[in-house]
């Protein structure tokens, strides 16, 4: 650079000098040679140094972009850009570092989301296989043939834990039925489910040989069989376990499938305890049905039974007596208790229930007073003052049955001579039922005793509290009885009847003698 500055100043200054001009031409032609010659030097060094870099920076940069991450730059031997050529490519090793470490990333998480989609899949057809189920055993059959053939298993079964701690098969698929016997009942403290059971874990063999030689008998002929137990939990609380026995060439993933599989027994121990807890409420329904039922027989076809039977006794007095017109009254009061006992059955096989007359509760209270009068003889008043809203026909039933249940046991034991019946409902839905007598009154009163004994009081107390109310007995010897019903209309009874409008009610109150 400083022999091209030196050239130029001799140009410049050779017009002051006083040369030959022969000699002048020369010398001038000489320094513009020599000036040419340092322009082409300078031209080198700047192509060097500085075009050539920034063009395999540019090169670079296109490489890179079309994703060509492997692409480099020559590093210079010496110069400015040797330290900008290094890091460039430092900087290149790293995206290349960095991409390839992201594909890696990318097939991972492809792979766990295609695995995570089967878990998915096979979660849905076992969930759907529970649902669709029927009973236990239908439930269990469904859920091992659809684990069998997802996980693509030899054989699977459901073992649950006894009270004695034994293992109980109570399900299997693939299995023979020579090991389906054998394996009935089996020690939990001597096989592999029990301990996974009792654990709470799941393990695996590769091989099934322990359970031949516990069994007595091969499981299968192949030894390239793994069984894994997995157990069945609800709750923080095993049920048992659910085999899997696999062939090695389709063994689980162990670090993705332990949780599908602990997944699909939480399922099943669900599933499990919901069917016992159903079946437990079927036995209790039933239970409860059969109560209804042998409260309805006592309540309807009992009672009407008992008054024939005193009315038979009237009937071998009358006989005695050999009054001929009071014999055919008692035998007509026979014959229509036996059409009445008939149209009760047949309201029972029909309904499961003593039919309650159609027009409401205040017309089958009347025919019930009405029925009392004709077989006791035993002077009634019935005091109606029922208001308030409607009641359900359940309701309405249990309140009839109370009423029956009481002037039944007025007629047989009280030896009465007047009864009054109080029926009050109020607008503000509060409910009472009063039977009272003038007879002997009950000593002792109580609801205890031998089988058979006060059923009456018993069945009388469960219907009020069905009815969600209170049922009281007051009596003294001597000073008569007092059965007191107290009770509420339900709210959605409530909120009907403050919705209507209210209309002027005539006064129902009668006496009835």
């Amino acid at each position: 650079m400083s022999g091209l500055a030196g050239t130029i100043l001799a140009l410049a200054l050779l017009p002051h000098f006083d040369l030959h001009a022969t000699t002048a031409f020369i010398l001038r032609g000489f320094l513009l040679a020599l000036g040419l010659a340092f322009l082409g030097g300078l031209y080198n060094v700047i192509k060097q140094q500085l075009l050539q870099p920034l063009g395999q920076l540019r090169q670079w940069a296109d490489h890179i972009g079309a994703g060509e991450l492997a692409a480099r730059i020559p590093v210079p031997a010496h110069g400015d850009f040797q330290n900008l050529a290094v890091d460039i490519n430092a900087i290149g090793d790293t995206l290349q570092g960095l991409s390839l470490d992201m594909e890696a990333q990318v097939r991972q998480q492809t792979a766990h989301i295609k695995h995570k989609s089967r878990s998915l899949e096979i979660l849905y057809d076992v969930a759907a296989s529970i649902n669709s189920s029927r009973d236990l055993d239908d439930l269990l059959t469904r859920f091992l043939h659809t684990l069998k053939e997802v996980v693509h298993a030899r054989a699977a079964t459901v073992r649950l834990l006894t009270n004695d701690n034994r293992m109980r098969l109570v399900a299997s698929v693939g299995l023979s039925d020579e090991v389906v016997s054998r394996e009935q009942f089996m020690p939990a403290q001597q096989c592999l489910c029990g301990h996974a059971a009792t654990g709470g874990v799941i393990l695996s063999d590769e091989n099934v040989h322990k359970c031949d030689r516990l069994v007595g008998t091969p499981f299968f002929n192949q030894d390239d069989v793994e069984m894994i137990a997995v157990p069945l939990q609800y709750r923080g609380r095993t049920l048992g376990v659910y085999n899997l026995f696999v062939d090695h060439a389709n063994r689980l993933d162990a670090d993705y499938d332990s949780e599908l599989l602990v997944s699909i027994g939480r399922h099943l121990g669900m599933a499990i305890e919901k069917s016992s807890v159903d079946e437990e409420a079927n036995r209790l329904t039933i239970i409860e049905e059969r109560t209804r039922i042998a409260h309805e027989l006592h309540d309807s076809l009992a009672q009407t039974l008992a008054s024939l039977r005193f009315q038979v006794r009237v009937l071998d007095e009358t006989l005695h007596s050999g009054d001929e017109s009071a014999l055919w009254a008692e035998l007509e009061r026979i014959e229509n208790s036996l059409d009445e006992a008939y149209t009760e059955l047949r309201g029972l096989i029909d309904h499961f229930r003593a039919p309650i007359d159609r027009r409401g509760l205040m017309p089958a209270i009347e025919k019930v007073v009405e029925r009392f009068r004709n077989e006791s003889k035993i002077q009634i008043f019935l005091q109606k003052e029922w208001g308030g809203p409607a009641l359900p026909e359940d309701m309405e039933i249990q309140v009839l049955r109370i009423v029956q249940e009481a002037l039944c046991n007025v007629r047989k034991h009280s030896k009465a001579h007047t009864v009054r019946v109080l029926l009050r409902g109020q607008d503000d839905g509060h409910y009472r039922v009063l039977v009272e007598d003038d007879g002997t009154g009950m000593e002792p009163l109580t609801t205890d005793g031998a089988p058979g004994e006060h059923v009456g009081l018993s069945i009388m107390e469960e219907r009020a509290r069905r009815l969600g109310g209170k049922i009281r007995f007051e009596s003294e010897p001597g000073e008569g009885t007092r059965i007191q019903l107290t009770f509420s209309a339900p709210v959605k009874a409530m909120k009907a009847h403050v919705g209507e409008t209210p209309l002027p009610m005539p006064t129902v109150g009668t006496s009835n003698s």
